[in-house]
């Protein structure tokens, strides 16, 4: 267990804790993902542009060594001593991110579960990430919609601890259902988001074992849609549909020389951008998150709030990051007005 009362004692008076509000230039917000993994990469970015944007002392993404549980929490140990005051978190696990969450929350420090939910009763202040599930489902129908509504698939995704995984699993498996019959789903492969050997190995394993009976592919996690892409190319193979998911220049490159259907974008630069915004909000002008908000219900909790997707094809692919920064802007127009209450 974290001992970040003590650590906090003294380094808190004045903030939203003891019963006033902290100056934005007091506001240290942690952003600190699971392990390692490129998705977050832009978390840094949004969290750069939001300390300059709102005058926060920090807006800093720290990334444990590797995916430990332990590490993750010993991390958010540091980060609490070093005086920061608002986190954004990937939960290492859906369960057990809960436990080092109350700790923050018994010493007045606000998280958000980013990019992923924590189990309710969660402490998280809401848990704000991409509707995997429905992203995973228009993903799924646009490939079932490319492929003519007739076919064999595979689902390549990500790892089986993260709460998103099943979630995903769920929504293809309902976008097939509704093909009726149309579409057959040949497997589904989990587990190989952690390495890109891992991916590599088990992705050209099937299809060189059963390449001639996939006539689609959809892929749910990062690892997995650059090592399909990269299959697709090599093999030189342009009948098998595919929609991946995320923004790598392998899967774009693809998506450009027509080896990949689309990608489905996510928004992590608006998770840390926007999330940077509401610690910012939180503790430096003492506003609160409105209970009354209208928060969606996923699998995990009911107090989620999605940060966007989208599809994207051969159109506009140069131009895939200012479409989710518009997602960002759109989203930051009412996202005050609809979640917080301030004084």
């Amino acid at each position: 267990m974290m001992n970040v009362k003590g650590i906090l004692a003294g380094a808190l008076l004045g903030a939203a804790v003891l019963g006033g509000a902290a100056q934005a230039a007091d506001v240290k917000v942690a952003l600190v993902p699971g392990g390692p993994h490129p998705y977050f990469a832009n978390w840094e970015q949004g969290g750069r542009d939001a300390m300059k944007e709102f005058g926060l002392k920090a807006a800093d993404y720290r990334v444990p060594a590797k995916w430990e549980l332990g590490l993750q929490n010993q991390m958010i140990e540091n980060l609490t001593a070093q005086g920061y005051n608002g986190f954004l978190i990937f939960p290492g696990d859906p369960v057990a991110t809960n436990s080092p969450m109350a700790d923050l929350q018994s010493a007045g420090i606000p998280s958000i579960a980013t990019a992923g939910c924590t189990k309710d009763p969660s402490p998280a202040l809401f848990c704000f990430g991409t509707d995997t599930g429905h992203s995973a489902y228009l993903g799924a129908k646009e490939l079932i919609k490319a492929m003519g509504g007739k076919g064999t698939i595979v689902h390549f995704t990500g790892n089986l601890v993260d709460p998103n995984t099943q979630l995903r699993m769920d929504a293809v498996a309902q976008a097939v259902a509704e093909s009726n019959g149309g579409i057959k789903l040949l497997q589904t492969i989990a587990d190989i988001d952690r390495t890109p050997q891992e991916a590599d190995e088990k992705i050209n394993a099937l299809l060189a074992a059963r390449g001639k009976d996939i006539d689609g592919i959809i892929t749910s996690a990062w690892l997995p849609a650059v090592s399909s892409a990269t299959a697709l190319r090599r093999i030189g193979d342009k009948r098998i549909k595919m929609v991946g998911i995320d923004h790598d220049k392998v899967v774009l490159a693809a998506i450009k020389d027509g080896f990949v259907h689309g990608t489905m974008l996510q928004n992590p630069y608006g998770q840390a951008y926007i999330g940077s915004y509401v610690m910012e909000e939180i503790v430096g002008h003492g506003c609160k998150v409105n209970d009354k908000a209208p928060f969606k219900s996923n699998a995990l909790t009911k107090r989620f709030i999605d940060s966007g997707t989208g599809f994207q094809g051969i159109d506009g692919v140069d131009d895939f990051q200012n479409t989710m920064k518009a997602v960002t802007a759109e989203l930051m127009k009412t996202f005050k007005a609809t979640y917080l209450i301030c004084p």
